[in-house]
């Protein structure tokens, strides 16, 4: 009752705290919200098929499951005919998909799902699609269409397939996406088998067909019905995903840390302002056991009220959030939200465990209040930091020093992850010193301002010299929003410089051949530049030293350096990795489940525009004819000798822009969501932290009014104090992330070899400036007049 009491009472002080968590759990709320809803779902074109049979999976250089290790056509073949002799099993059907894309009118019509559209007419088996017209495809030059392309059964229809365009009659039209041949057409363009769908007799259940099939064909696959198989998805759903994953992470962590900062430092600024009636508890004979029991259930029981509102808010902001990832086509297409229980109650535990967690460092101090206290006036600010927070502020900023120091050293795709940590552990450090760092910086600060005679100065520089305590809780929000800000705009403009600059500098004297419309280039296109180089990328599957078998990526080049038939040329690195050595012979099984002893020629020093695993060209399209090619690189004194359909030609300035357009518009728009939520965060403990300051001086504010002072120059007093701890806190959040660009851009001048400068964005730091100058002096302002009223 007494915790009820104290939250009724001095629900005000709690105000700030508990609108903090409402933010920080409906962040988090709505993110898992989009994020479960995201979740893989059964492809439509799957949706007939009761069982999928499917290869065992091959790990990446992390341990983690990925691709499948394709069967090869006898193995295929062996498995089929087992399944066919399984009870309940009506049909078998293999599953191929393979790139497939009208041209109409020189251009590729528009496809996202064009990568793996073609498939073998028995797919059909598996869709809930139908013939609408003509029949099926007999020959490997008949295609069945979708209707929605306009093409009737009769007419001529080029296709891009990765040989090129290729001449097809229309047979047919179906009511579904997708491009249909011929099953043995199919099985030419790929190969491979990588599914195996089960149709069942009728009555048949599905957990019992599963069941038997599991039997058949023991441990060389896996058996998945109902909403497993959702694993199988299009390569553009699950890179969609991926980049929509990394976003909702990347806003659900920033808003989890940013919400235990506020809220521990509204903590503790409101328990210090309750010094005295902690005492005078203590006179009546509370243990220090007891208060902190008391802090804490406060805390915990605001966590509950703002979680509760916050799983609400998250409710009704989650549809926001899944149409700015759609815009940003940064989630899969289609996403409809699923509103399930575990988003809500992670997101509601996670606000009330932040509120304890905030509450427990508030309470240490207010378990050690001493009776006397409740002869003292309720202020804070008299004493200085304790020992226990110089000692972790220093701690912590040794860290934040280190991860700054790193950001330079790791690799590229874990650069700006570095920085965020290194910005919140120096953040952090701030924070923890601000109390030692605001009273010497304010003086620095104020030091011209004495020449002017007045009592203004003066005064200013006593309230933040004596007051650094209650001056560094206002400034803690300020720091954090001000270095969240300028590091995220900071990094997105030195990455905007650095990364094309270090590109058009790698291919100077280059045109660049690029797929425009396509998910890749045709190997039409590689011949018609037969100067240059011409990647043709694959995956295949090799087994490393200890027994494992693992995915890797593979790179069949044109280069005579490179291009020798039976030979591979590795890179140091993944030699180590997979424990092989310089001449010996080394199998490698390809797309389509064919294994190749092939001879490890050289091992050289890495050289990301060798590749790491590099074969012939020939090779590689003997074994993936589904296989799409890289950009082209062409000299430029040969010049481009034709354009083909689905291809675009640039300089390298040009292609360093446009290839880090997409990358670009990503990371502006992460930026832009990081800041709002930070600042936003920000500004709800700037106004609190400023308006229990300036409540907890009523009485310093009775004294100067008692010595002449009037109501408009404490005011104006109250908000130059507040000013000046905002551009006080602008600094020491400015200095809190210059390490941590500083690391990224010197990362980024080694990665990219073109000079890269710290680049900052001056739009940014005075937009936050302004706005927690303004809020900050208007809350002070304000209360103080409110203050003055009253007394």
């Amino acid at each position: 009752m007494l915790v009820l009491a104290n939250v009724r009472e001095r629900w005000s002080g709690y105000l700030a705290c508990w609108l903090a968590v409402l933010v920080g759990v409906g962040l988090i709320a709505a993110t898992l919200t989009v994020y479960e809803s995201a979740r893989p779902v059964v492809q439509p074109r799957l949706a007939a098929a009761t069982a999928l049979v499917l290869p065992p999976q091959a790990t990446d250089r992390d341990g983690s499951p990925k691709d499948r290790i394709p069967w090869s056509a006898a193995e295929a073949a062996a498995l089929t005919d087992r399944l066919r002799a399984v009870p309940g099993v009506a049909a078998v059907v293999v599953d191929r998909a393979f790139y497939a894309q009208a041209i109409r009118d020189g251009r590729p019509v528009p496809d996202e799902g064009a990568a793996e559209a073609g498939h073998g007419w028995s797919s059909t088996r598996l869709a809930p699609y139908g013939l609408r017209t003509g029949r099926a495809p007999d020959t490997a030059d008949e295609v069945v269409v979708d209707e929605s392309l306009g093409v009737p059964a009769g007419a001529r229809l080029t296709v891009n397939l990765t040989a090129g365009r290729t001449e097809f009659t229309v047979v047919g039209t179906e009511d579904g996406p997708g491009y249909y041949l011929s099953d043995a057409a199919a099985a030419q363009r790929d190969p491979g088998v990588r599914t195996i769908a089960l149709l069942p007799a009728p009555d048949t259940p599905p957990a019992r067909l599963a069941e038997a099939a599991r039997t058949a064909v023991g441990d060389r696959a896996s058996v998945v019905t109902g909403d497993g198989r959702a694993a199988l998805q299009p390569r553009h759903v699950e890179h969609r995903r991926f980049l929509g994953t990394q976003l909702i992470a990347a806003l659900a962590t920033l808003g989890l840390f940013t919400t235990g900062f506020v809220v521990a430092s509204v903590l503790v600024l409101a328990t210090g302002l309750r010094r005295r009636e902690l005492g005078l508890l203590r006179a009546l004979g509370a243990t220090p056991g007891r208060l902190r029991r008391m802090v804490l259930g406060e805390a915990a029981l605001v966590g509950l009220l703002g979680s509760a509102a916050g799983c609400l808010a998250g409710l009704a902001a989650a549809p926001l959030l899944r149409d700015a990832l759609l815009r940003l086509d940064v989630a899969p297409p289609g996403l409809t939200l699923r509103v399930t229980a575990w988003p809500l109650l992670t997101a509601a535990a996670t606000g009330i465990g932040v509120s304890v967690l905030g509450a427990w460092v508030a309470s240490r101090p207010a378990a050690r209040v001493a009776p006397l206290e409740a002869l003292h006036e309720n202020r804070t600010g008299e004493r200085g930091p304790g020992r226990g927070r110089l000692v972790g502020g220093l701690a912590v900023l040794g860290l934040g020093t280190g991860c700054a120091a790193l950001t330079a050293t790791v690799a590229a795709d874990r650069r700006v992850n570095l920085a965020i940590t290194a910005t919140m552990v120096l953040i952090t450090a701030a924070a923890l010193l601000a109390p030692v760092l605001v009273g010497p910086v304010a003086r620095v600060v104020t030091a011209p301002l004495r020449r002017l005679g007045t009592a203004g100065p003066l005064l200013l520089r006593a309230g933040l010299t004596a007051g650094a305590g209650r001056a560094a809780a206002t400034a803690a929000p300020v720091i954090a929003a001000v270095g969240f800000a300028v590091l995220l705009s900071g990094a997105v403009e030195t990455m905007r410089a650095a990364y094309p600059a270090g590109q058009a500098l790698r291919l100077s004297g280059q045109a660049i051949v690029t797929n425009d419309g396509t998910p890749g280039l045709t190997d039409e296109a590689a011949a018609a530049h037969p100067v240059g180089k011409a990647a043709l990328p694959t995956r295949a599957f090799v087994r490393r030293a200890d027994g494992r078998t693992v995915v890797i990526d593979v790179l069949g080049s044109r280069d005579p350096a490179w291009s020798r038939p039976g030979e591979a040329v590795l890179g140091a690195s993944t030699a180590r990795w997979l424990g092989v050595t310089e001449g010996r012979q080394y199998p490698v099984r390809f797309a389509d489940g064919a294994t190749v002893p092939l001879r490890i020629a050289r091992i050289l020093p890495d050289d990301p525009a060798r590749g790491d695993f590099v074969l012939a060209r020939s090779l590689v399209r003997g074994h993936d004819p589904a296989a799409l090619g890289d950009d082209l690189f062409v000299p430029a004194e040969t010049g481009p000798v034709a354009v083909v359909p689905g291809t675009a030609v640039h300089d390298a300035v040009r292609y360093a822009l446009d290839d880090y357009d997409t990358d670009a518009r990503l990371t502006d728009s992460l930026a832009a969501m990081l800041i709002a939520v930070a600042v936003g965060y920000s500004a709800i403990a700037t106004a609190n932290s400023t308006a229990l300051s300036a409540h907890g001086r009523r009485r310093d504010l009775a004294v100067l009014r008692s010595t002449g002072g009037t109501v408009r120059q404490l005011v104006l007093l109250a908000a130059a104090e507040a000013a000046l701890v905002t551009v006080v806190a602008t600094l020491l959040g400015l200095l809190a992330t210059l390490p941590p660009l500083a690391g990224l851009a010197s990362g980024l001048s080694q990665s990219t070899g073109a000079p890269v400068t710290l680049h900052l964005d001056p739009g940014a730091l005075a937009a936050v400036t302004c706005a927690c100058l303004l809020l900050a002096s208007t809350t002070g302002a304000v209360v103080t007049w409110w203050s003055l009223r009253r007394t």
